[in-house]
């Protein structure tokens, strides 16, 4: 399928530790889809991990335990995710850290999560060979988009998006057209792969 004709949704997650293998659950959710760049739907919100949050994970993305102590679990909001999700490809940046925790989150509500088509940003850039540092913040500033918020799961969201269109329009001048194309160049060098075209 011709990538003009795909939804994206882009998301992060913000968390209450490094991995759900060690009790780490989500705390902030953001979704923004879009198809050939246009927004077409977002979500955000605070969720209530239901365990209190040590005060190193608070320091890095300033969500606190008051903060979340009236928001809804992850299963209240897991129809709305679903029907976000449904038909699209998933964009996030480091997407294993995002997927693992969905991955968590949906088994602990007994359902097994859908097997979306993922693009990693993250993989996008190591593999461009563009950037002298790969994290998020660090890439939208090299590239001139907004930080403000880092570490915010829709301020993410948002970066995250506009990097994944960025690397889109670069590669769409190199024949990418459809996701099996886009695939290969998160997995291969480009220099590498544009050399073949």
């Amino acid at each position: 399928m011709q990538l003009t004709e795909l939804k994206f949704a882009c998301l992060d997650t913000e968390t209450t530790g490094l991995s759900p293998e060690g009790g780490g659950k989500i705390c902030e959710l953001a979704v923004s889809v879009s198809r050939a760049g246009r927004v077409v739907d977002e979500f955000s919100t605070l969720l209530n991990p239901g365990m209190p949050m040590h005060p190193d994970v608070i320091a890095i993305h300033g969500i606190t335990n008051e903060m979340v102590a009236g928001a809804p679990s992850f299963g209240d909001i897991l129809p709305r995710l679903l029907a976000l999700l449904d038909d699209c490809v998933i964009v996030a940046h480091n997407a294993d850290f995002d997927i693992g925790f969905l991955r968590s989150e949906f088994a602990q509500c007994g359902m097994r999560f859908p097997p979306y088509p993922v693009v990693d940003t993250l993989k996008l850039a190591r593999k461009s060979g563009r950037f002298a540092k790969n994290n998020l913040g660090c890439i939208a500033a090299d590239l001139g988009i907004n930080t403000q918020g880092w570490h915010r799961a829709m301020a993410d969201t948002k970066m995250a998006e506009q990097i994944f269109y960025y690397f889109l329009t670069i590669l769409s001048k190199h024949g990418v057209s459809t996701l099996e194309q886009l695939n290969e160049f998160q997995c291969k060098r480009w220099k590498d792969l544009i050399c073949q075209n």
